[in-house]
């Protein structure tokens, strides 16, 4: 999986996703912070990668249509986030990640399943 992580997440998530292999980048890595939500998902759509965001402002299909992307994944969390629970969240979608194809879905990672990995053709 080639993953972008949003600058909500800082770095604490790199190597939950380099540990097995997958290939990272973050907003602060490439001198994107405070850029526009749509100026981010359109680097992620041009870099082909899957947005890995704490931001529910990304899970609006109407907004962000899953099919445009290679992936948009939503960490939801409680009303309280930690370190732990961004690693639980992490490791949850690198699983469902291993076994069904990203590519064009919206995923709202919670802390035992993926509630939605509904692909939108609409």
């Amino acid at each position: 999986m080639k993953a972008k992580l949003d600058e909500n997440l800082g770095n604490r998530a790199i190597e939950l996703f380099r540990e097995p292999g997958h290939e990272v980048s973050t907003v602060f890595g490439q001198n994107l912070g405070g850029t526009s939500d749509e100026d981010l998902i359109g680097t992620c759509r041009m870099e082909e990668r899957v947005l890995v965001t704490l931001d529910l402002g990304f899970s609006n299909v109407l907004r962000f249509p899953p099919r445009e992307y290679a992936s948009i994944a939503v960490l939801a969390y409680p009303h309280l986030i930690d370190l732990d629970t961004i690693r639980e969240r992490v490791r949850v979608l690198l699983r469902a990640s291993e076994r069904e194809q990203l590519s064009g879905r919206l995923w709202i990672v919670e802390q035992d399943r993926i509630r939605s990995g509904v692909r939108y053709s609409w």
